[in-house]
């Protein structure tokens, strides 16, 4: 029942309620208009915390409020922003909550070139306040990629020329990400595919390019505006891998051409940036080859030329080397003394590092020969008192006439040299025995000095096991009876023996001399 038709006998005016108010307005709104395109300029903008979106839509006296709901936001195609001249499209509405219509948007276009190229100038300003244009900030293109990466369509003539130039110059591997280059699908399409490739593992499965280039044909402001979008201009400006954007023509200009490394004004000349060319590089460095082999050549011709020069201002061979000689035969002239003098300077640190051997020697050997001597004066005694007496026996029977005149002549002849024969043999034993002795006395004061007695008068010791002399700790534990030797004789030692306990007010305990 319509609401006009009801009207209360006795009353011109009919009564309604508030929400019936409300409803009929919603309805008649709804109704006639539905959904409508509306052109104006975007006001305020808000974003609830629910995700829903509430903004103005304005001309220069009135104003329409819109909304957006969270699910609806993806499919806008472009985002509201304050001051950008747009046409929206969507359903007429009423909200009875605040007595205010709004239309309900799901789709936003940017109204004319115009008011895209504001969009385009504000965006750029922002970006360029971030630094993302700043020329310190990009990187240099490597010389030559091993692995080129292209974001383009896989179908169209972009990719084609891409390969085709790059097989003519220097073939390489390159790795396609295909995208969407327009509509609303590009701008996420594209900023992904740059992260995928900077997120790949270098030397892995699926290598990571060294070269990204970004590539599009040539179109109108509307068809390139993908590439103006902030996320893709983002998403260049932190690649890792050094990019070349090459979108559009040579006039056109894309916000990813301020944030790229490097900007080629057509895809082909993108991949002419990418690459040199391999004849070029051959020729190159043939060049370089034949500029190496001549300087080489010209370097060793002057080395030699002055090499001449410098020899003939050279004395002769035999001058250079005399004052050599001379100092040669100068040190070899020092080296008789000096080895002489070695020898015995060694020869006295072997006397003194063996006086004590030597001094034991020495020992023995005077002992053996005073025995000698002693043995050899004694025969020689016996043999002079036997010859002596047999001589005088001889000379007794002559004396008395028991010989005959000429034997008793001949013997008185050999009694005479007999006689000279022992004086002379006494003199010579005696001689002899004076040398011997001479000898003995010299070697035993060679010992006395040698020998460790004169060591002990300085108030050392020599400690003996029995014959044996002990010289360490080691063999001092093993031995058994030990005799402590000082100038004026020996002293026996108790080894091993722990001395009798005393008392706390007796001195010190001493342990035994070789405990450890």
């Amino acid at each position: 029942m319509d609401l006009l038709d009801d009207e209360t006998p006795g009353k011109n005016t009919p009564e309604f309620t508030v929400a019936e108010i409300s409803g009929a307005v919603k309805k008649t709104l709804e109704s006639a208009f539905g959904r409508v395109r509306v052109r104006g300029e975007i006001g305020r903008v808000m974003r609830a915390g629910s995700g829903h979106m509430y903004y103005d839509l304005k001309d220069d006296r009135n104003v329409i409020s819109c909304n957006t709901w969270k699910g609806q936001v993806a499919g806008l195609g472009q985002l509201p922003e304050e001051g950008l001249e747009v046409i929206v499209t969507g359903k007429l509405s009423s909200f009875g909550g605040q007595s205010r219509y709004n239309i309900n948007v799901d789709t936003i276009e940017v109204a004319g070139e115009g008011a895209l190229m504001a969009l385009l100038e504000k965006r750029k300003k922002a970006l360029q306040a971030e630094g993302l244009f700043d020329a310190a900030r990009k990187k240099p293109l490597p010389y030559l990629p091993e692995i080129i990466g292209v974001v383009t369509s896989p179908q169209g003539a972009v990719i084609r020329d891409i390969l085709h130039r790059l097989r003519d110059r220097f073939p390489r591997k390159v790795l396609i990400w295909p995208v969407a280059v327009q509509g609303e699908a590009c701008a996420p399409q594209v900023a992904n595919a740059i992260n995928g490739f900077n997120a790949l593992t270098p030397g892995g499965a699926l290598p990571r390019p060294d070269l990204l280039i970004v590539a599009r044909g040539g179109g109108s402001i509307e068809d390139l505006w993908g590439f103006n979008e902030e996320i893709v201009a983002r998403a260049a400006a932190a690649s890792d891998i050094a990019l070349i954007s090459a979108v559009g023509h040579e006039t056109d200009t894309t916000l990813i051409d301020f944030v790229s490394d490097q900007r080629a004004p057509t895809p082909t000349a993108a991949a002419e940036m990418a690459v040199p060319v391999r004849l070029d590089l051959m020729a190159a460095v043939e060049n370089y080859e034949a500029r190496m082999a001549r300087a080489l050549s010209q370097t060793l011709t002057r080395k030699q030329d002055r090499l001449r020069d410098l020899s003939r201002a050279l004395p002769r061979a035999e001058e250079l080397t005399k004052p050599s000689e001379q100092r040669f035969d100068a040190v070899a002239a020092r080296l008789g003394p000096a080895l002489t003098a070695a020898t015995q300077a060694k020869r006295v640190q072997l006397e003194r590092a063996g006086a004590p051997l030597r001094a034991t020697l020495l020992a023995q050997q005077t002992a053996a020969m005073r025995t000698r001597l002693e043995r050899g004066a004694e025969l020689l005694d016996r043999a002079l008192s036997v010859g002596t007496e047999r001589g005088q026996a001889r000379l007794a029977q002559v004396s008395r006439g028991l010989v005959p005149g000429p034997l008793q002549r001949e013997l008185s002849r050999t009694s005479e040299r007999f006689t000279r024969a022992v004086d002379m043999f006494a003199a010579s034993a005696s001689r002899q025995l004076r040398s011997w002795s001479d000898s003995l006395t010299r070697l035993d004061r060679m010992r006395e000095s040698l020998g460790y007695q004169a060591t002990l008068d300085r108030g050392y010791a020599v400690v003996w096991s029995g014959d044996q002399v002990i010289t360490s700790k080691a063999a001092a534990k093993g031995a058994g009876d030990l005799e402590v030797q000082f100038k004026d004789g020996r002293h026996k030692l108790a080894v091993g023996k722990q001395p009798p306990k005393r008392k706390s007010s007796d001195a010190p305990e001493q342990s035994s001399l070789f405990d450890d």
